[in-house]
Order: C-alpha cells, then structure tokens, then sequence
C-alpha cells in the first residue's frame, strides 16, 4: 500500500507531495516524504546528463551543444537563446517551457514532448523528431527546414510564419494548427491529418499531400503549385483564389466531396 502511494506521489506533474500526505501521522509516510523530497527536487545545478531533473530551472543561454539529455526532466524550463544543437533528447519532457530563439538545429529527438512549450523563433533546422510531441506549441517564426517530424503530434501548434521547406510530417497529426503565412515547400505531408488547419496564403510548392486529410481546412490565396494532393480530402475545404496549377488531384475528394478522376491535374475533373 505505501510502496504504491510513494509511486504516485513520485509521478505527478510537479514531482511535489501535498501538505495534507506529509501531515499524516505515520513513520512509514514521514520517511516517504524524506525519500521524494531528496530524490524528487529538481537539481538546477545538476551538471547535464541522462534523466537530469532541471523543472523549473533557469538555463538561459546555456551551451549545451552536444550534450545527452535522453529521458531529462525539463518541464517549465527556461532556456532561451540555449545551444542544444547535435543534443541527444529522446524521450525528454520540456512541457510548457520557455523556449524562445533556442538553437536545436541538427539534434537528436525521437519522442520528445513539447507540449505547450513556447518556441518563437526557435531553430530546429535538419533536426530529428520522429513521434514527437508538440500539441499547442507556441511556435511563430520558428525554422523547421528538412526536420524530420514524421508521425508527430502538432494538435493545435501556431507555427504561423514559421520555415518548414523540405521538412518530413509524413502521418504527422497537425488538427487545428495554425500554418497561417508559413513556408511549406517541397514539404512531405503523405497521409497528414490537417482538418480544420489555418493555411491561408501558405507556400505548398511542390509539397507531397497525397492521401492527406485536409476537410475543412483554410487553403484561401494557398500556393499549391506543382503539389501532389492524389487521393487526398479536401472536402468542406475553403479554397477562394488558392493556385493549383500543375497540382495532382489524382482520385482526391474535392470540397463538393466529389472524387476526382484519375489523371486530374490543376481541376478536379
């Protein structure tokens, strides 16, 4: 029963016990609490290593170029302007933290969370991030181009303004997200769900869309030039002054939900 309890009380968010636990009239609770409070508190001076605990640290233009931080606890960190290019994050948690202009470019990060991280201007250029997880991300003006973001979660991220040409978002989950002005070329979006995603006037020149669900997204003044949407959905779509010259449409679903015939390109025929 306590072994369980000092399970719990070690997984919460904030790695913190209540008062009313640690009031309770018992050896064995008072020794947990001793135990969590010494193994649980976060280290902010703790050198950088595997599973380091920095929550709630302040690590502002930290040089961590290179470093393993696999598994890390960086939940509500702040670590604007840091280096973390060529860092090892697989499977570290930097949930709701303060992220602006960090550099990430070419590093290592399949399974990170960044769920509700706030990311203008962050630079992940050529960075890997297979199965990632970003849903409501603050991210405007970030530079994303050639990441590997394939089946990452991006529900309702903002990377308004944000560079992602020739980046890999195959089967990425981007639901609601905000693309609003983004640089989106040459992007790989195969069998992306993008429903209900802002896009208007987005750059999506010879971007890979087929088999994307793309129902009820704003594809208004988009360029889709040259894009291949083959058997992609763009039912309930808004598309007023969208360009799609020399774009596949091969057996996609147009806004009418009516299926394109085969061989359609630029119209859906």
């Amino acid at each position: 029963m306590w072994l369980n309890w000092y399970s719990d009380i070690q997984n919460e968010t904030d790695y913190a016990m209540t008062a009313t636990q640690c009031r309770l009239p018992h050896p064995t609770i008072a020794l947990l609490c001793l135990l969590v409070s010494v193994n649980a508190w976060p280290g902010c001076d703790d050198p950088p290593a595997r599973r380091v605990n920095w929550l709630n640290c302040d690590k502002q233009g930290a040089d961590l170029q290179g470093v393993d931080l696999r598994g890390a606890v960086l939940s509500r960190t702040n670590l604007s302007g840091a280096n973390l290019s060529k860092a090892r994050l697989g499977g570290a948690d930097l949930g709701r933290s303060t992220l602006r202009e960090t550099n990430f470019s070419d590093a290592s990060m399949p399974g990170t969370r960044l769920v509700g991280a706030v990311m203008e201007g962050a630079g992940f250029t050529g960075a890997s991030m297979p199965g990632a997880r970003l849903d409501r991300a603050q991210m405007p003006g970030a530079q994303l181009e050639n990441v590997d973001l394939s089946g990452a979660s991006l529900y309702q991220v903002d990377l308004s303004g944000a560079t992602l040409s020739g980046a890999n978002l195959t089967q990425a989950k981007l639901g609601q997200a905000d693309l609003t002005d983004a640089r989106l070329d040459r992007v790989n979006f195969q069998e992306a769900v993008l429903s209900r995603a802002m896009l208007e006037g987005v750059d999506l020149r010879s971007a890979n869309l087929r088999g994307a669900k793309l129902d009820n997204a704003n594809l208004l003044d988009a360029n889709l030039t040259g894009a291949d949407l083959s058997q992609a959905d763009l039912h309930g779509a808004r598309i007023d002054n969208a360009d799609f010259t020399n774009a596949k449409l091969d057996s996609a679903i147009w806004i009418d939900r009516k299926r394109c015939r085969p061989g359609s390109v630029g119209e859906c025929r």
